[in-house]
């Protein structure tokens, strides 16, 4: 009797909960994991794919990216979740505010978030949420409309704009991020949004758990001064002149003044972003002991982990914070040998040559911030892992399990039955060199140009369809937008 849509014979399951890697077969039946046994018998199945001893992770949670960001909404949904299918990556969450940049628009979320869902509704290979900045007054009010009606349960503080663009000083805090005369986007600011987010918990019991808020820690005034410093000197150019000018200190410092507003607003879900320094580490450590009632997660990006500002393929490396010096990276992947971070991400964020680079190009304060690599996220660090001391769990851990339990996705994060049967196949010995010629991303350009990764994602399957496969993209996009927190 057939029983199953589909079928993946002899594959080895990477578990976030168990250190050794069973050989198993696994069976979909209408989008779920609904048997995961050994030697299920092939009649049992209307489609039969042999796994041929790979590795199948769970399908990735790429929970930092930033479709819309330079390029249309509707096509960064169609093109760049092309790229996260080709990275094992089958739920995106990408970042998203008014202002410039983004929609370009300012007003309500009522208003505006319609837009977006409109923009990638019917376009994304794989399933998608967002999360939402609240950058003026009347947002904060918004928030438990945005969790009840939209199913958005995630917020973000991008504490650098005190006195910062996106990608250095300006002049016009109010035009660049499109908000009312007469207010500013300051610590008072993030305080009364930490106060709404808080309330909103309390209003929504229900859905407290995964209602949570993320902050971009830098600090605006240490960054424009030393900004002004590093350019007055002329000592250092590219990506070691924008590392400086946005010192691993201001990171530190953010992280302490979010931290202790946490505490003082009795906030408890509090996710600290792409922490890209050991200073940065350190300090997140420091607050989590400080202030133990304070659910702290840290999070890093691949970029940091596999470049730094001399191995980075040229100023196109420009990031917000800044990609940094080896140190840097070492102490990053200590704390991930560590267990002191929680979830690993892409921040992807496809800027094309066009927009990317300034004049004149060699001028990393005229260049754009921000690039993409959610194609990189699951081989990249399983690739990396072994040298690490990584096990091969905790990168399930790190890219699906952790990030689907904060950010309300009970069906993601594991391949176990009743669950959503996305997954990726990987070779775990398969090298490759990096070409951003064969990315599905638009963006032409990649930091990690001519990098090795040790591992391969051969194909990746999204709710039990195939998306990606032989090095190709398939099918229709079939990608679902998330209201979170979802169901079974």
């Amino acid at each position: 009797m057939t029983e199953l849509d589909l079928l993946i014979k002899n594959v080895r399951l990477v578990r976030h909960d168990a250190d050794d890697l069973p050989t198993t077969d696994i069976g979909v039946k209408d989008g779920v994991f609904h048997r995961i046994a050994p030697d299920i018998p092939s009649s049992e199945a209307r489609e039969v794919v042999d796994g041929k001893g790979l590795h199948a992770f769970p399908g990735v949670v790429d929970a930092h990216q930033h479709w819309g960001i330079y390029n249309p909404l509707a096509d960064d949904t169609a093109t760049e979740s092309r790229a996260c299918a080709q990275g094992g990556v089958t739920t995106a969450l990408t970042y998203m505010r008014t202002g410039q940049y983004y929609m370009n628009r300012g007003g309500s979320y009522e208003e505006v978030f319609p837009l977006v869902l409109a923009g990638s509704e019917g376009r994304s290979h794989v399933d998608y949420g967002f999360h939402l900045a609240p950058m003026q007054k009347s947002h904060i009010d918004e928030i438990p409309e945005l969790i009840s009606r939209f199913g958005v349960t995630s917020f973000k503080i991008f504490m650098f704009y005190g006195s910062h663009g996106l990608h250095g000083r300006s002049a016009d805090q109010n035009s660049f991020l499109m908000i009312p005369p007469e207010e500013r986007y300051d610590l008072a600011h993030f305080e009364f949004v930490m106060r709404g987010v808080q309330a909103a918990r309390e209003k929504h019991p229900e859905f407290a758990d995964a209602v949570s808020l993320s902050l971009h820690c830098e600090t605006a005034e240490i960054m424009t001064a030393y900004t002004r410093l590093v350019e007055e000197e002329g000592r250092l150019d590219g990506l070691a002149a924008y590392s400086a000018s946005r010192p691993p200190h201001s990171e530190g410092l953010a992280v302490t003044v979010a931290s202790y507003l946490a505490a003082e607003t009795e906030l408890p879900n509090i996710n600290l972003l792409h922490l890209s320094s050991r200073k940065a580490m350190d300090s997140a450590m420091l607050m989590a002991k400080t202030f133990p009632q304070v659910d702290f997660r840290r999070e890093v990006t691949i970029g940091h982990l596999l470049a730094n500002i001399e191995t980075a393929s040229g100023i196109g490396g420009k990031v917000n914070p800044p990609l940094r010096p080896q140190d840097d990276v070492d102490a990053l992947w200590e704390h991930l040998a560590a267990g002191n971070v929680d979830w690993v991400v892409s921040d992807h964020a496809c800027c094309k040559e066009e927009k990317k680079f300034g004049d004149p190009r060699s001028d990393v304060f005229a260049a754009k911030s921000g690039f993409g690599g959610t194609e990189y996220l699951l081989p990249g660090l399983a690739g990396a892992a072994r040298a690490h001391g990584l096990p091969l769990q905790k990168v399930a851990e790190l890219t699906a399990e952790t990030p689907a339990r904060r950010f309300g996705l009970p069906t993601k994060g594991r391949i176990a039955e009743g669950y959503d049967a996305d997954l990726a196949l990987v070779d775990p010995s398969r090298s490759w060199t990096v070409d951003a010629a064969a990315s599905e991303s638009t963006q032409e350009y990649t930091p990690l140009q001519g990098l090795e990764i040790g591992a391969t994602v051969e194909s990746t399957y999204l709710r039990g369809r195939q998306v990606y496969a032989d090095g190709k993209v398939s099918g229709e996009p079939q990608g679902r937008y998330l209201a979170r927190p979802t169901s079974r």
